[in-house]
Parts: structure tokens; sequence; C-alpha cells
């Protein structure tokens, strides 16, 4: 069996993988080893490992991801998809089953469509992955629901657009868009930012046929409930905002998100510590749709902002009833609704007040090139 040896920085002062000389317990050459210290090395290999998977970056998974799919394009494919990174189509987003730019999966090859379908996965996780892919297979429910009376429905149109040149630490960005999807990522600087991000779910949940009892979106669903009913009626009386839902997510496809008026409905400061851990677990999942350095970040966000969050309900509390929910902090905004068709169909999205497609970052990034 061959060395193995880290350097001295490769672990901590205190680490038992060091030895008393510097550097890591070495297995190769010099005298025979004690067998207390053979399964000492197994285990600071399986660290070093470790160590060098946990230095692989989003960012860098996402750069690789994108010029992987960028590089099976053809010409003409390729024109269609690549925009200036500074170009006003970057921020036009939506989420209703409009033609859009770029190249749709409906339109590629089979090897391509699998690079596509690599670089969204990149931006999500594999609880993301599945919402996402199971959104995109009810637009065949909607079809054979509509029988040709609707707006096309086709589960692979959905666009692949990329804007400036992919790249670890450069700035450019990408998005993922269809009926009910819109993900939209920007790299700057080796960081990342992911919203606008949009999930939507129709029908909220398939009533008839083989896949019957299907939920794309059920925990962003229940989790909302859960928490509304386990307020006190005081407490409800106050997150109630509207006794008749909304029709749709008021910040709709908005450039930069806005809510006018101070927040309101329920703070988090009055909540009762398990209606804040379920506050907590509701900001989780949409956090969690995300791969760990994007949830993480997220997450971070409303820790830092739980005490100045507000939860707000409009509509009614029992399920079937059209409702609509927001949590909203001084530096990010979740809004759900489900009031359409019935109050069977999700629209439910993740702003960020100053970083949507990464205005923040952008700002951070140009102040200090300019200094």
């Amino acid at each position: 069996m061959g060395s193995l040896v880290a350097g001295p920085g490769s672990f901590p002062e205190d680490s038992p993988c060091k030895n008393p000389a510097g550097g890591v317990w070495s297995q190769g050459g010099g005298a025979p080893m004690n067998a207390w210290k053979r399964p000492l090395i197994a285990a600071c290999g399986f660290a070093l490992l470790a160590a060098a998977y946990e230095r692989t970056t989003e960012q860098g998974v996402m750069t690789t991801a994108a010029r992987a799919y960028l590089a099976a394009l053809t010409p003409e494919q390729r024109t269609r998809t690549m925009f200036p990174f500074a170009s006003e189509e970057r921020m036009n987003w939506h989420f209703v089953p409009l033609e859009r730019k770029g190249v749709a999966l409906r339109e590629m090859t089979s090897a391509q469509k699998h690079l596509a379908e690599a670089l969204l996965s990149a931006g999500l996780s594999q609880q993301g992955i599945i919402k996402a892919h199971t959104i995109m297979s009810l637009d065949q429910i909607l079809k054979e629901m509509e029988k040709g009376t609707g707006p096309e429905r086709d589960p692979e149109k959905y666009y692949v657009s990329v804007f400036g040149e992919p790249s670890e630490q450069g700035t450019w960005g990408y998005r993922f868009e269809g009926h009910h999807i819109s993900l939209n990522f920007t790299v700057a600087n080796g960081r990342i930012a992911s919203s606008p991000s949009f999930f939507g779910a129709n029908p909220e949940e398939v009533k008839e046929g083989p896949r019957a009892g299907l939920r794309a979106l059920m925990r962003e669903e229940d989790l909302g409930h859960d928490l509304v009913h386990a307020l006190s009626e005081a407490q409800r009386a106050t997150a109630i905002v509207d006794k008749t839902a909304y029709k749709d997510i008021i910040t709709f496809d908005s450039r930069k998100a806005a809510l006018n008026g101070q927040p309101n409905g329920l703070p988090a400061a009055k909540m009762t510590p398990k209606e804040k851990e379920m506050l907590t677990a509701l900001v989780a999942e949409y956090a969690n749709n995300f791969p760990p350095q994007i949830a993480d970040m997220r997450m971070d966000q409303f820790r830092k902002t739980e005490a100045n969050a507000w939860f707000a309900w409009a509509g009614g509390i029992e399920r079937g009833q059209p409702h609509y929910y927001r949590v909203q902090t001084p530096v990010f905004l979740i809004e759900f609704d489900d009031t359409q068709n019935n109050a069977n169909h999700i629209h439910s999205v993740w702003r960020d007040f100053n970083g949507d497609f990464g205005e923040d970052l952008l700002a951070e990034h140009y102040q200090a090139s300019h200094q």
C-alpha cells in the first residue's frame, strides 16, 4: 500500500491524524507500523478524501455543466441560447406557458437533453430536482384534461438560456424556465445568487387517473397549513390579513420584489418556541430545494433576520379553501398561493429584495473593482 502523507496544514493542530513530528502518520518506508496506527491512518485517508470533495463548489459544478451543455449545441442553437450578461433578457422571467428565448428540451438531441438536465441538476438538490421533474410532468396531465382547449401543454417545453461566459470566478448566469418553473442563477466573483426561484403546480393534487393523489408541492402546502392551525385564536386573527385569498402572488413576475407598506401579519417575535420551529421548517422547505451551499446561505439569511420576520395569511384555513401565505423578512420574501382552479393550482416563489438576479453581489463586485 502506498503512502498516506498529508502536509502539516491538512489537519487541525489537535487532530489525531497528526503525529508528534508534524505531518500525519505515514505508512510509506521506515520501520514497521504499530497495529494501532493502521485504523488511524485509514480514518485519516477518508478524512483527506472527504476534504477534497468538500472543496468542490456549487459554482464549479454549475460552470462545468454549463460549458458541457454549450459545447454540445450546434452554432445556431448556441446563438439562440447565449446572451450578453448585461442583456435585458436576463431579467425577463415568467412562469406561464409562453414561448421563451433559448432552446427548448423538445428541440434537443438525446445527448443535448441529458446535458441540459445536468445543468438543471447543478442548481438544485435531490429534493428540488424531484419537484422540478414532477412539475414538468404535470403538463401531460393538463394536456389530457384540457383535450386541446387550453394553451399548448408539453412536458418538454422548458428552455435553457445562458448569460455571459460560464466561469467560476467571472460574472455569468443561466435560467431554466417553462410552465410553473423559473430558476434564475447568477455567479459573480465566485458567489451564487439563486432568485427569483419559482415553482408552481397545476393541478396541486391529481384527482383521477393512474397518478391520482400526486402532489408536487405537498410540503409547501401542508407546512403552511400546519403553522396557521398551530396558532392560537388571537395569533391567527393577527396573522390573517385578509379573509379573501389573493388571486395570485403579489410580486408576480416583477423584476424587483416589493410590497407596499409595512410588513403585516404575525411577527415571529410573538410566536411560541414550537411555532418558531414550524416557521423555520417552512422556510427550510424552500431553501432545501437547492444544493447545500445555497440552502445554507438562505437559512443563514433567515436566522439573522428571524427576529424581524412576519407570517401572513389570506383566505380560508381549511384544506380545499382558496388561500395565500407569505413569510417576509427584511431581506427575502416567500409567497405561496393556491386559489385558481378551485384551489387546486399552486404558485410559490422565493424573492430577495435586493438580491434578485444577483443585484447585491454585482453591486459589491463593481464597487470592489472600482476602488
